[in-house]
């Protein structure tokens, strides 16, 4: 991005080319600081840093910083070296953390709106109707599915998990039509989800794959939501590509709260009334 940035400085207008060195000179700083301190320290007015936003290709400035902040942050050095014995409890500090954040940030902008907006929908229309929803996983992804099942449990959406190959099989083969199947997978090529989502897809279940880009379930899902993260090993991405997983879950369950509205609002009320007369009587 600051590498665009650069190259475009000959054709932007004096007042825009002086935004950009802005930029340049300090990118960490303008991803965080308002229009109006941006504005003063480039010497022009609050609609020029806009406009130099919007010539960049980006919908304004909010939109402009989101997208600098998740290029800077990828770009931090320790994130793409494994830790050694050399580090110090502060560079351990940096490199993990980094690495989840800098995850995050590049879902953040490679997140298909379109995909979640679609798993919404088949969450939502499944719990109005009274149909299950299932949420599959192993390992990693087994704790991630239980997780799952805990948030949408919070929400008054019953659900069930499970994390056994054999099981997920067999209970495949019980869904159908109006059904909804959640599948979470790294890697996207273990053979019991796989196998899992292709029974239950051709039973006329709605099947939702949470899982790599290009990957077998992807491919063999109709519902895709890219969780694309490289199996680096020596940078934990095992821990990395399940934080990851359960940030999409908690996309999920919010817009599912919200689509579904009132009715829902009100069991969560009476969940709230009633743990509060438990705890505190």
């Amino acid at each position: 991005m600051l590498e665009r940035i650069t190259a475009s400085l000959p054709s932007l207008a004096p007042a825009e080319q002086r935004v950009a060195e802005l930029v340049l000179q300090d990118a960490r700083a303008f991803a965080r600081l308002p229009v109006r301190e941006l504005a003063a320290r480039a010497g022009v007015s609050k609609p020029t840093v806009v406009r130099f936003c919007r010539s960049m290709g980006y919908d304004g400035l909010a939109d402009f910083k989101l997208k600098l902040a998740g290029s800077v942050s990828e770009g931090v050095p320790f994130i793409h070296r494994s830790v050694d014995a050399d580090d110090k409890t502060g560079d351990v500090l940096v490199k993990v953390v980094d690495n989840a954040v800098a995850a995050f940030l590049q879902y953040r902008n490679a997140a298909s709106s379109g995909a979640i907006e679609r798993a919404v929908d088949a969450i939502a229309a499944t719990w109005k109707t009274g149909h299950r929803i299932e949420i599959y996983g192993v390992g990693n992804s087994g704790i991630v599915a239980q997780d799952a099942q805990h948030k949408f449990f919070r929400l008054g959406i019953t659900s069930i998990s499970t994390s056994d190959g054999h099981m997920q099989v067999m209970s495949a083969t019980l869904l159908g039509p109006g059904d909804c199947l959640i599948i979470v997978s790294n890697s996207g090529r273990t053979r019991d989800l796989m196998d899992a989502a292709d029974i239950a897809r051709r039973n006329g279940a709605t099947t939702i794959a949470i899982t790599a880009s290009g990957s077998p379930l992807a491919l063999a899902c109709p519902i895709h939501l890219a969780a694309d993260h490289p199996e680096g090993y020596d940078r934990y991405s095992p821990m990395v590509s399940r934080l990851l997983h359960l940030l999409i879950i908690d996309v999920l369950a919010t817009c599912v709260a919200l689509r579904i509205g009132e009715p829902l609002q009100r069991g969560l009320q009476q969940m709230k009334d009633n743990l509060r007369a438990k705890r505190y009587t």
